[in-house]
């Protein structure tokens, strides 16, 4: 065999292992900014996009591929998709066709194989009019008002293409986190000078630092992350709260200088982009200290409601680097509500009753937080004379003291107490600090 034979049958090989494909799988979602469709193939391939307008319409040519499965369309998913075709102009081509709705701007790229999934092709379809609804979050329009309402994130975690960790019955982390996120902003909700926001109230998938972006333009006072944990051992259970770590705060310091000249408001409302490097920098290490530090107490106030609802993981919060959880400026907590690889505990993920415990412990938690230590100008900061204290098992007073910040004897005072005796179920005053 020739070297030229050879060589030429190399590249024949080569380019059908490159460009050839079979769709074997097609998924559609929207969120409020966007229409993602995702095509699933056993390899990648070359592909053209462009749109044809009376009616409105994205076409998608892939080189020499093929469709193993129906490509069918969820309209409840849809968005701003009306319909899905598909056929061959010539032998070499597959062409698929969205119709669409209203004209749109087009973003696509390629994913390679993860987790359960192959490559895929990604297509995003972004529309005027969802601009104009891509106000997922309440914005707080003016941060210095009188006894405004302390604002708080939930980030439900995974969504859309990322289903999170999947249980034993097929249960989807992304599923039951945005049931408990739903619950928690409900309970809130319902409580005085509080007010709850959602990163997404859908099954879409949000970019990790897109989230905590999201807390900084609600004006967020905290983020609150809800997922649910995973181990490849069946027997771990319980709930844990995680805050960001040391050298993830680090490696976050440094980008955030490194992209300061491009960025108009770093450090609640301070522009870092007309500081000279020192500046700047003293500016972010006191505006991340400051955060690290509230960050570590919601966390702990959070923590101890959950002891005091079931089983925890571990007794302390722990430290990691998660993405969610670096913005320089709002108090940033993880909440893992149970491990989904627990068979007992993925049934316990599914059920309203627990769901709704999780939410309310949660709840107590940032309450007991804002109550010790309210921002200034809020309603609770205000009116937390009035607060109340209902004694659970494993209270001390001593540790009800500590977490609201007032002084032993003030609270046995208030409360008429002698002594550190106190029962389950008594409804104790919080005096002003």
């Amino acid at each position: 065999m020739s070297k030229r034979f050879l060589f030429a049958a190399l590249l024949l090989l080569t380019s059908l292992q490159v460009f050839s494909a079979e769709v074997s799988g097609f998924r559609v979602w929207a969120d409020p900014v966007k229409t993602r469709a995702v095509l699933d193939l056993d390899r990648k391939t070359a592909y053209k996009l462009f749109t044809l307008q009376k009616p409105h319409r994205v076409v998608v040519d892939l080189t020499g591929s093929s469709v193993e499965i129906p490509l069918e369309l969820d309209k409840e998913h849809a968005g701003v998709i009306t319909g899905v075709r598909y056929g061959n102009p010539d032998k070499d081509t597959l062409r698929v066709v969205f119709d669409l709705s209203e004209s749109t701007d087009l973003k696509s790229f390629m994913l390679d194989p993860t987790a359960q999934y192959g490559h895929r092709l990604v297509i995003d379809l972004f529309t005027k009019s969802g601009e104009q609804k891509s106000t997922l979050v309440k914005y707080v329009t003016d941060i210095n008002e009188p006894d405004r309402d302390v604002v708080i994130a939930i980030d439900a975690g995974h969504g859309g293409e990322d289903p999170g960790a999947i249980g034993k019955k097929k249960t989807r982390e992304k599923d039951v986190v945005l049931q408990i996120a739903r619950k928690l902003k409900k309970t809130i909700d319902s409580e005085p000078g509080m007010r709850a926001v959602l990163t997404r109230d859908g099954d879409y998938y949000i970019p990790l630092r897109g989230r905590y972006e999201k807390a900084r333009k609600a004006r967020a006072d905290l983020f609150v992350s809800i997922h649910a944990d995973a181990f490849k051992k069946s027997s771990v259970q319980g709930s844990s709260v995680f805050v960001l770590s040391a050298r993830g705060a680090s490696s976050e310091f440094a980008r955030l200088l490194a992209d300061s000249e491009n960025a108009s408001d770093l450090v609640g409302g301070v522009t870092l982009s007309d500081k000279d490097d020192m500046l700047a920098s003293v500016l972010l290490d006191l505006s991340q200290s400051a955060t690290r530090e509230a960050s570590n107490k919601v966390a702990n106030d959070i923590l101890g409601a959950l002891k005091r609802t079931g089983k925890t993981h571990k007794n302390h919060v722990g430290h990691a680097n998660f993405m969610v959880l670096k913005s320089p400026d709002v108090p940033s907590v993880l909440v893992e509500t149970a491990f989904i690889s627990n068979p007992r505990e993925e049934k316990r993920l599914t059920e309203k009753e627990f769901q709704q415990n999780m939410a309310r412990a949660i709840t107590r938690g940032v309450r007991d937080y804002f109550y010790s230590s309210p921002p200034p100008g809020t309603w609770i900061a205000a009116n937390r004379n009035g607060a109340r204290h209902i004694v659970a098992r494993g209270d001390t007073l001593g540790g009800i003291a500590n977490r609201y910040s007032v002084s032993l004897s003030k609270l046995r005072s208030a409360n008429k107490i002698n002594g550190d005796v106190i029962h389950v179920g008594r409804e104790l005053i919080i005096p002003t600090s």
